[in-house]
Parts: C-alpha cells; structure tokens; sequence
C-alpha cells in the first residue's frame, strides 16, 4: 500500500514546483518588459535622425538663398552706380529694366527665406522635443533595467531556496512517477487532487468504478485517465456528499415510479373489471337464447301431435 508519506511528499512537491516554474516563468518574461521601452528609444532615435537630416538641408539652402540675394544686390548696387556713366535713353531704359528684374528677384529669395527660416525654427523645435523625448526615455529605460535587476537578483534567491527545499525530496521518489509530475504542474497549477464520491476533483470527471476502488485501496500511484493528475482516496462528509448526489431527489423519482406503478395496476383493474362484466353479459345472453330455443323446440312437439 502506498504510505501517507507519498501523497505528502508529492504535495509538498507541488508546492516548491509551481512556485519555481511562476518564478523562472518571470525571470523569463522579465526582459520582455524593457522590449517595449527599447523598441520606443530606437524609434524616437530613428526620427531624429532623419528631422535632423531634413533640418541640415534646410539650412543649407537657406545659406546659398543667402549667397544669392547678397550677389543680386551687388548687382543691383553696380547697376545702379552705372547709371551716372549712361549718355542714351536706350542704355538707360535697359539698365533700368535690369534693375527692376534683380530687384523682383531679390524679393522673391527674401520671401523664400523668410519661409525657409520660419520652417526651420518649427524643425529646430520639434528636434528640441525629440530631444528630450530621447533624454526622458532612456532616464526611464534606466530605471527599468536596475528595477529589473533588482527583481530579478530576488528571483533568483527564491529559487535558490526552493532549490533546496526540492533537493530534500526528490532523490526519495521514483523518477518515473517525478518526471510525469513535473510535467502535469508544468501544465497546471495542481498535480496530485483528490478523488470524492468517485469523481476526479482535478477535472470533475467521473472515474470508472473498479478504477475508483483501486485508488481507495491505495497500493499504487495511480493518474487521472482524463486529466493525468495523481489521484488519491479522501473521505467526505455528509455536506459534501450532497454536492455529487441528492439521496432526497432519487428517492421522489423512485416516489414518482411507484405512484406511476399505482396508477398502471389501477388502469388495468379497471380494463379486468370492465372485461368481467362484459362476459357477464354475453353469458346472460347466450343463458336468454338457450330458454327461448327450448320453449320453441317444445311448442312444436306439442304441435305435431
């Protein structure tokens, strides 16, 4: 038979097991929550760079608009010192022409780079808010990552305890029946469940009935064949008893059978009754005809002679 000590060892087990896989689950899963706050950094890093690269071109051709309206107004300036030199009406109308088209052209760059300029100042601050977007993130990636460590180094001292506390009994069980047991708490959060009233408290499924009293004998380990949980024989009281059957309630359709029983052998007296007073009847009659064919045989022998 297998000794009270098993079922409490497994237990026991079961305990120190889900415990440790909850917490190697963690110190797996852990590194994960920085992916999101990674993934954001290099992101935010990715568009800055490509803001700057759009604010560095930007600037760049707001210096060669510059370059160009300071050559138009030497131009312009040149022209117009000419025009003391011109001794025709001709010479002057062209020159002036000149002066005029440069002038329009030196308006046009003044307004583009004041566009230009007004566009960049917006870029310079967006890059600003990148920034500090940047400096914010990593601030906080920072901390994750020594909130983590910290988590992680009280994972792994809570390991190192359970790892003693399973050290203490696993070399005492048999390594089939440990393997197969790992990996059901791997699966679930209990591996060994009791049996009441010949159901499987792991997945509430009804066991058959030789199989049940093989558990309540308790010579072997044996496992649920629906749900491979270890099973072992409790006893129950009378509350509990009442959650798998309701004795009140199969004794009323036992009730109900016999009062259907009652009412059978009622309809079929009745139908007997009927019968018996209707071949009572028939007997009457054929009584009546018999008479009545003797008092005519009769009357015609008294005729005849």
């Amino acid at each position: 038979m297998v000794t009270t000590d098993v079922f409490e060892n497994l237990k026991t087990l079961q305990d120190i097991l889900v415990k440790k896989y909850d917490l190697e689950k963690k110190v797996d899963e852990s590194p994960k929550q920085l992916d999101s706050q990674n993934e954001l950094l290099k992101r935010y890093k990715e568009e800055f760079i490509s803001k700057n690269h759009e604010y560095e071109s930007l600037k760049e051709k707001i210096s060669k608009l510059k370059v160009e309206l300071t050559e138009i107004l030497m131009v312009i300036e040149n022209n117009e010192k000419g025009m003391d030199n011109i001794t025709t009406h001709r010479e002057y109308e062209a020159l002036d022409k000149q002066i005029i088209e440069q002038k329009n052209k030196e308006q046009e760059i003044r307004n583009e780079i004041q566009k230009e300029e007004k566009k960049l100042a917006e870029m310079n601050e967006n890059l600003k808010n990148y920034e500090e977007a940047i400096k914010s993130q990593e601030s906080d990636l920072n901390n994750g990552k020594q909130f983590l460590d910290t988590k992680l180094s009280e994972y792994q001292k809570d390991l190192a305890e359970l790892k003693v506390k399973e050290d203490e009994i696993v070399p005492n069980m048999d390594q089939e029946i440990l393997f197969k047991f790992q990996r059901i708490i791997q699966r679930n959060d209990k591996g060994i469940v009791p049996v009441k009233n010949g159901v499987c408290t792991g997945c509430n499924m009804i066991l058959p009935a030789q199989f049940a009293n093989k558990i309540r004998q308790g010579e072997e380990i044996m496992f649920c064949p629906y749900c491979s949980r270890v099973l072992f024989y409790e006893e129950t009281n009378e509350a509990e008893d009442e959650n798998y059957f309701n004795i009140a309630d199969i004794g009323s359709l036992v009730d109900l059978s016999d009062d259907e029983d009652d009412e059978g052998k009622s309809r079929k007296h009745s139908l007997d009754s009927d019968e018996i007073e209707d071949e009572t009847d028939e007997e009457i009659d054929d009584e009546s005809d018999e008479d009545e064919d003797d008092e005519d045989t009769s009357d015609s022998s008294d005729d005849s002679e």
